[in-house]
């Protein structure tokens, strides 16, 4: 767990607007956790978002999962509270002043990265409210990939690009620790008693 700490980063961090095939969504897990990115922001509108065991095989355990599902639309607030957080926003498209992952600069900040569903994509207040855009450049007849792979596409460009540079991306030794708490829990059969009993010995 300790390794592992030592590889995670806030630096980098998506959110997924209203998507609705678990099996994505759930893929795009697994991408993040394998790539060292400790948080995921969902947002849920008009989909709730559900986490398929066959297909995160767990991620869902080492992540930090963060949900915004308190209205009939909630990606005002997740955007607000990405910004609070320091954040830039970047959506995801296809347009022309979207850039390919190889020319994002990561140095300007951190960056939150929006996905958006399948079938219409990310909301048009969503773009309307971003700071910049990326997209993955496509050369052949189909406009796109499909979420999961744009994800592992996208994400895997760019924390190669953050563990080569000098940028300060490594978790701060309070996040190591409220991280560790975090997993210990997950990971101890009875934790609580055990705490609990830690707690009256002292």
């Amino acid at each position: 767990m300790v390794k592992i700490l030592e590889n995670r980063t806030r630096y980098i961090t998506i959110a997924l607007e209203d998507i609705y095939q678990s099996h994505n969504a759930s893929a795009v897990l697994r991408t993040c956790e394998c790539l060292g990115i400790q948080d995921v922001h969902v947002i849920e509108n008009k989909n709730k978002y559900q986490v398929n065991p066959d297909v995160a095989l767990g991620a869902a355990k080492w992540i930090t999962l963060k949900k915004y599902k308190r209205t009939d639309f909630n990606t005002p607030d997740a955007i607000a509270h990405l910004r609070e957080n320091g954040y830039r926003i970047v959506a995801t498209s296809l347009s022309d002043q979207a850039i390919p992952p190889d020319q994002f600069n990561l140095e300007k900040g951190k960056i939150a990265i929006f996905f958006g569903t399948e079938l219409t994509g990310l909301t048009d207040v969503m773009l309307q409210q971003s700071d910049e855009s990326i997209k993955i450049p496509v050369y052949g007849f189909t406009e796109s990939y499909n979420i999961s792979v744009s994800a592992a596409i996208i994400l895997s460009h760019l924390i190669h690009i953050l563990r080569k540079s000098d940028i300060p991306w490594i978790l701060t030794k309070e996040e190591k620790e409220e991280i560790m708490l975090h997993w210990l829990r997950k990971s101890i059969k009875h934790v609580n008693l055990l705490e609990k009993k830690f707690l009256n010995s002292e």
